[in-house]
């Protein structure tokens, strides 16, 4: 299965929703960064890519038809051209909203890290931070610079900015599929986070075990 929808949206742009959206859509499994913790081959995987190592990207998604939030939201670029048929979703939020959500939830997560070799710290701080979650400027200006990145990369019929918040309507006509008639999932608000991480933390602690 080739991913039909990539993702190219920040975390905490609405993207754990987006994902049971879009299985209710019916696109399939649907790739998030919950997928990636639940497995430490996974893990091992993603921080592979990170240092730098050639992506096996038909083994990573296996199994899946989109996938959204980091980690691979930050390779955007490389599977628009690995699946080119695929649609880009860009999820959206008013960047000081965002900003102060980061802040709650995974900026207090990594900086509070002991592994220096984390996923956490090697690609979202290092690599789509540049380094440095601690100025607020620099941060936004980092969001900013993506959304306008994959706004001037994608003809429109690729291409849905989806604003969080805006409920089924964009989605189902951007992919051309009925509306459902259950309400739009909404899913992992900020003071959802640290619980839900502590949860998949365990979840894969256990399964080494």
């Amino acid at each position: 299965m080739a991913l039909s929808i990539i993702g190219a949206g920040f975390g905490r742009t609405g993207t754990d929703s987006l994902k049971t959206a879009l299985e209710m859509l019916g696109v399939g499994k649907c790739y998030h960064m919950h997928e990636v913790m639940l497995r430490q081959d996974r893990v091992d995987n993603w921080r592979a890519i990170a240092r730098g190592e050639t992506p096996d990207w038909d083994m990573i998604f296996q199994g899946y038809g989109a996938t959204v939030d980091w980690p691979a939201a930050f390779y955007w670029r490389e599977l628009s051209a690995y699946f080119p048929d695929a649609k880009i979703l860009l999820s959206v939020r008013d960047a000081g909203r965002w900003y102060d959500s980061m802040e709650k939830t995974i900026f207090t997560t990594l900086r509070k890290t002991k592994d220096l070799e984390s996923l956490g710290l090697r690609l979202i701080r290092d690599k789509v931070f540049a380094g440095n979650i601690d100025d607020r400027d620099h941060v936004i200006d980092s969001y900013q610079r993506n959304i306008a990145d994959v706004q001037a990369t994608f003809p429109p019929e690729r291409l849905l900015t989806y604003e969080t918040g805006s409920g089924w309507d964009p989605i189902c006509k951007f992919l051309d599929v009925p509306v459902p008639e259950d309400a739009y999932p909404h899913k992992n608000q900020s003071n959802e986070f640290h619980q839900k991480i502590d949860t998949l933390n365990k979840i894969r602690e256990e399964k080494r075990d």
